[in-house]
């Protein structure tokens, strides 16, 4: 089958990676000078700089933020009938992580302005097994954490921040992550902080949750010859430090650069595009531009024939997954998250796309949506 070549992709890595080439190679061969490959310095450099940018005590790098999400909910040693409440539109890792963990995950509705959790809907489906909410601040978007800690103070409730597209988006200036006991991250490579690879981070300002975490991470470790507790292997590698903390330094730029690329879609789309709601207390970093639209198996075809490609996230809800359902025999109904489901559409705006392309971009869907 012959591959089609899209004029406009939806990311290219090499295009976003090459501006950091000369660092990456200089910082490269000084790791393998060095021979710290397995944690040591360069993780903890890279922890404390990313500890401090989110604005937490603590930062522990682990392999995966599907890792972040599973070492926070184990930490809590949840059981079989404690309830985690969460959302159904995300990738998978949010629920995995808690059938993983031990527990039970409570799907929750979403708006359909900004296609986070939808708080009113949470309060409706807290029971006596309710332990944690776990919001997710989807496609860089900051749910609504005030409101959240306000629930979970009510109810005694722990939280934990799937933050995993979301580092550097604030509310009131204060980053996501930072809020909830645990902020977990992704650094892979199609997250807007990305590694060569994969990657993940949890936060905290708990020293417990620090201490058991950075244990948990490392098989159980508290040093090389002893073992306090059985666990796994999920410790982030010494070179993805070395290439994250070279991207840090100029993450800031990435997100204005990629706020102005959404400002131009929002300035030329017809009315027809509708793209998810931001407040002036917030900061969204879009991971993903996500926006809604009609016929949009026509629109995504019609786009591609003229070089654009497109994404969806996500197009198949978790608890319409094969494996959710494995797991669990009831029926769940989720209007919002289902109506999502079949109208969003994700479109290229990341840091190195020119302005002609979005312009371009814009007058397609223009011309296919007036002309529909």
């Amino acid at each position: 089958m012959k591959n089609f070549s899209y004029k406009i992709p939806y990311i290219n890595l090499y295009k976003q990676n090459k501006p950091y080439f000369p660092k990456l190679k200089s910082e490269f061969l000084k790791l393998i000078s060095s021979g710290q490959f397995i944690l040591g310095k360069n993780v903890s450099d890279f922890e404390r700089s990313f500890a401090k940018y989110i604005g937490t005590k603590y930062a522990i790098g682990v392999g995966s933020g599907t890792d972040a999400l599973y070492l926070s909910l184990k930490y809590l040693n949840l059981k079989k009938n404690d309830e985690v409440l969460t959302v159904s539109n995300s990738y998978l890792a949010t629920v995995s992580s808690i059938y993983l963990a031990g527990a039970k995950p409570v799907l929750v509705d979403v708006n359909y302005d900004n296609y986070n959790i939808d708080v009113n809907s949470i309060e409706k489906k807290i029971t006596k097994n309710s332990r944690v909410i776990l919001p997710v601040h989807l496609c860089g978007r900051p749910a609504d954490m005030e409101k959240i800690l306000k629930l979970a103070n009510k109810y005694k409730l722990k939280v934990i921040e799937d933050a995993a597209q979301a580092v550097g988006a604030t509310i009131n200036k204060k980053k996501v992550g930072s809020f909830g006991l645990m902020g977990c991250f992704s650094f892979h490579p199609l997250k807007n902080l990305n590694a060569i690879g994969d990657g993940g981070m949890v936060v905290t300002n708990n020293k417990k949750v620090y201490d058991w975490i950075s244990k948990a991470r490392n098989l159980g470790h508290p040093n090389r010859n002893q073992c306090d507790f059985w666990s796994h292997n999920m410790r982030l590698d010494a070179i993805q430090s070395v290439f994250l903390k070279i991207k840090l330094r100029d993450y800031e730029n990435v997100i204005t650069k990629r706020r102005k690329n959404v400002d131009l879609y929002m300035k030329n789309l017809c009315e027809d595009v509708i793209y998810p709601s931001e407040t002036k207390k917030i900061r969204s970093v879009y991971q993903t531009f996500i926006v809604k639209v009609k016929k949009r198996t026509k629109l995504i075809n019609f786009l591609k024939k003229n070089g654009v490609e497109t994404k969806i996230h996500y197009p198949i809800p978790i608890h319409k997954l094969r494996s959710f359902k494995k797991t669990n025999k009831q029926k769940i109904k989720l209007q919002v998250t289902e109506r999502l489901s079949k109208e969003i559409l994700t479109l290229p705006a990341m840091e190195y796309i020119k302005k002609k392309q979005i312009e371009k971009i814009c007058n397609l869907i223009n011309k296919f949506l007036k002309k529909k």
